[in-house]
Order: C-alpha cells, then structure tokens, then sequence
C-alpha cells in the first residue's frame, strides 16, 4: 500500500474523490464486512463545486461497499445532508456529528431509519482492514 500524498488528495465526493476511494475499496475487497446491507441514495446540498447539489448513493447489498454518483432504483433509504456535515459523516465516520446533524435538523431521512442507523458501525469495530480503509480515504480526501 502506497501513502497518498497531497498530490493525490481530492476534494470529498469528487469524481477523482469517487474513483480513488473505489480503488482503495478495491485493494480491500473481502477483507471488510459488512456490517448490514443497505441500498441508500444521498442528495448532499452546498457542494462547493459543480450546481451545488449532488445525487450519489452507497450500496451494500453485494457485501461490498460501493459509492457512486447516481441513485438507485428502489433504494431502502435517501438521506438529504449538506456537504460538510455528509464529509464529517462519510471521512471522519464521526458519531457524534451525525447525532448532532440529525437532532439539528441537517440530516433528512426518507425510508428505513433503522438501515441508516446500523451503519454508524465504526471501522474499529469491523477490525484493522477497515481502519486501514478509513484512515486511506481520509488521507486522500481534501
């Protein structure tokens, strides 16, 4: 595993952001569980780039993490959160900025409560590839 240098940091939810974090995923395919499976689309408001608002999704139905651009079809949950409250959510997987965002107001949930609940699972729980996993994306995250 190579250390991501600056030059190879990318603005959270980037196209270059999306391709490297799968790449990473990738190096640790089958080495992460899963901890429930879940299909969930994601608007995040006040992107600072592109029109502002960006539609993506997280999939873990496969028994892998995917994180795309894009929603999905049938999904169990959408989650509508700004940008930097979705970067401290997704990057720095901080617990207590989620439950401070959700009683605040800037996260909205439309669907299955519980399926968006049981991925507050930290990767310390799911062991040291996950750790490694996290602590890659958020060195390649600006």
């Amino acid at each position: 595993m190579a250390d991501v240098t600056t030059s190879e940091r990318h603005p959270f939810l980037s196209d270059a952001w999306v391709e490297a974090a799968k790449q990473i995923r990738e190096e640790f395919a089958g080495a992460v569980p899963t901890v429930v499976a879940v299909r969930m689309n994601q608007i995040i408001t006040e992107v600072p780039f592109g029109d502002g608002t960006l539609h993506a999704h997280l999939d873990s139905s496969s028994g892998q993490v995917e994180l795309e651009h894009g929603h999905l079809v049938n999904a169990d949950v959408t989650v509508t959160v700004d940008y930097v409250t979705a970067r401290a959510l997704f990057v720095e997987q901080d617990p207590q900025a989620a439950m401070a965002a959700f009683l605040g107001g800037k996260i909205r949930v439309q669907g299955d409560l519980t399926k968006l609940m049981a991925l507050q699972t930290g990767p310390g729980v799911l062991g040291e590839a996950a750790k490694a996993v996290a602590a890659r994306i958020q060195a390649m995250t600006l």
